[in-house]
């Protein structure tokens, strides 16, 4: 068969990913396109202005491929890589694809140890499943000291092959509620984007329900059992007016902060996301 029109391939992705629901149908084509051809999408759309054709392995291999997106399987499955602010990470079935949100969410954390007075200061990340926070504080706050720990095997090796090699992060796998007595008392941020789904409420988006694992959606009838959690392990964690940074849902904000204030904590303030949606909680340790 003779070579394919690249654009012809991509705009019959596109309808076929539109007509399945999928909500960014041209940039996940051109994504899927880019992964098969070994481009970034700038040389896909330029090889497309420019009336490039393809073999047809790799047009099966795109059609195909087209098919797992339409049947809602996360395009960071399918490609093996999710970005997350100047990172690629590794994801797959078993670990929860980091979002968009979440970038601006360790903005507070990043900004907290890059203030903070000590010489080497202390990131904890609890429940860091890829590991993406974790890695974005070690990466981007190189003078600090990161630690990260993840309770599901099939998450934590997603985590362990993201932060390998990372001098300055130490992942642990172990539950959240335990992990890192020594550091009591020596933390000046503590971090987690913990699961906040209740468990009645079901995942618009067939991405999240049937293919983020249930461990890191959902936190009991209110969504916040693991929130609790964290704030009792967190006071124990950090030094005095050290800062815990909690990710959540848009509606969680008040009730979080009255969990917050309940347990002593100082200033707790709810933040909006680059959407004005509620989306992180900060507070201060006494």
């Amino acid at each position: 068969m003779p070579d394919q029109s690249l654009a012809a391939l991509l705009r019959a992705a596109a309808e076929r990913l539109a007509a399945a629901g999928v909500p960014d149908p041209v940039v996940d084509a051109e994504l899927l396109a880019g992964h098969v051809l070994g481009l970034t999408r700038g040389a896909v759309q330029a090889a497309v202005v420019r009336g490039d054709a393809i073999d047809d392995r790799d047009a099966s291999s795109l059609r195909a491929l087209t098919e797992r997106r339409a049947g809602r399987e996360p395009l960071q499955h399918i490609t093996g890589i999710a970005p997350f602010r100047h990172l690629e990470l590794k994801v797959g079935p078993g670990v929860f694809v980091p979002r968009p949100e979440t970038e601006t969410v360790v903005q507070y954390a990043i900004d907290a140890l890059a203030s903070a007075s000590e010489p080497e200061p202390i990131g904890i990340d609890l429940g860091t499943g890829s590991g993406a926070i974790a890695l974005a504080m070690a990466t981007e706050v190189p003078h600090a000291c990161i630690y990260a720990t993840e309770l599901s095997p099939e998450a934590f090796t997603w985590a362990a092959r993201n932060t390998a090699g990372v001098a300055n992060l130490t992942l642990v796998n172990e539950d959240l509620r335990t992990a890192f007595g020594d550091l009591a008392g020596t933390a000046s941020v503590v971090v987690s984007n913990p699961p906040y789904v209740p468990d009645a409420a079901v995942p618009r988006d067939p991405e999240v329900r049937l293919f983020d694992p249930a461990m890191a959606l959902y936190g009991g009838e209110d969504g916040l059992d693991i929130v609790r959690v964290i704030s009792a392990r967190a006071l124990e964690l950090l030094r005095p007016g050290g800062m815990l940074v909690l990710e959540h849902g848009e509606l969680q904000g008040e009730q979080i902060r009255d969990i917050l204030q309940a347990d002593g904590w100082r200033a707790a303030a709810t933040h909006r996301d680059l959407t004005a949606r509620d989306r992180a909680t900060t507070a201060l340790r006494p």
